[in-house]
């Protein structure tokens, strides 16, 4: 529990960067959180460490470092972006509010992580999901870069029209469903050495959990998009005919769903 604590803590400071912009809490907060609990586990557990574990604790760095990177970056070197974030958290949002939302979403990365966490505790190493789930963790990771590059490229080229080339011919949001790719990996190597009810209770609610928050991702870009692009033709037949988030799954849009929060 002591070591659980200390991840929890870690995550805790690291987010604690959305008291400055709340929003914070779920861009740059989560991104290198997610690296520092990385970190924790190669320190906390290091002579339990086996091969897959160290892989899959480095694939947790490099995601989260990648991400945060990514998101300062862009904020710095982009003034729409930058003005973005401004109108998005330009209500002010109580002190008692953000309390909350820093202490879940803490919460909810530790619960991300778990199967990776308690694979480390519990001492087991290298098996066949732990392979799958680094297979898959791995798949996520490169499908984020490749979409956040040919998206780049694709704005290189006009900046008022909408990506809908590489990846993005496939699923309206490919960074989002390499996340679900990401976690799926990290959920499912731990089928096999969650051993208590905390264990599985931890990291089925950060399954369920960082899945909404995608989906409720896909809607908030939806609604943007329609604010931006709704009035092309060529943007409304993309939409009809391309899933918002996973690829063959007929789900073209989420934004009528209330229970989604974007």
């Amino acid at each position: 529990m002591l070591d659980l604590l200390i991840v929890f803590i870690v995550a805790l400071v690291i987010s604690s960067v959305g008291f400055i912009m709340y929003v914070y809490f779920f861009s740059v907060g989560y991104g290198f959180s997610i690296t520092g609990i990385g970190i924790a586990g190669l320190i906390l557990f290091r002579e339990n460490l086996s091969i897959c574990t160290v892989i899959m604790c480095l694939l947790l760095i490099i995601y989260g470092a990648r991400l945060g990177g990514y998101l300062l970056i862009r904020e710095l070197k982009s003034t729409a972006y930058k003005n973005l974030l401004k109108n998005e958290s330009k209500d002010k949002v109580p002190i008692g509010v953000k309390i909350c939302i820093w202490i879940s979403c803490s919460l909810l990365y530790v619960g991300e992580t778990a199967p990776v966490f308690f694979r480390l505790q519990n001492g087991n190493g290298n098996d066949i999901l732990a392979i799958v789930g680094i297979i898959l963790m791995a798949g996520g990771i490169i499908l984020e870069i490749v979409a956040d590059y040919q998206k780049s490229q694709a704005k290189k080229v006009d900046t008022r029209m909408f990506v809908s080339t590489g990846v993005y011919k496939m699923v309206r949001c490919p960074n989002y469903f390499g996340e679900l790719i990401l976690w799926t990996g990290v959920f499912v190597s731990g089928l096999n050495i969650l051993n208590s009810p905390l264990q599985w209770i931890l990291a089925i609610i950060g399954y369920i959990g960082i899945i909404y928050v995608m989906f409720s991702g896909a809607k908030r870009l939806e609604l943007r998009h329609d604010r931006n692009y709704g009035h092309m033709e060529s943007y409304q037949n993309y939409v009809k005919t391309t899933p918002i988030i996973v690829p063959f799954l007929p789900i073209y849009s989420v934004k009528k769903h209330k229970w989604l929060v974007a």
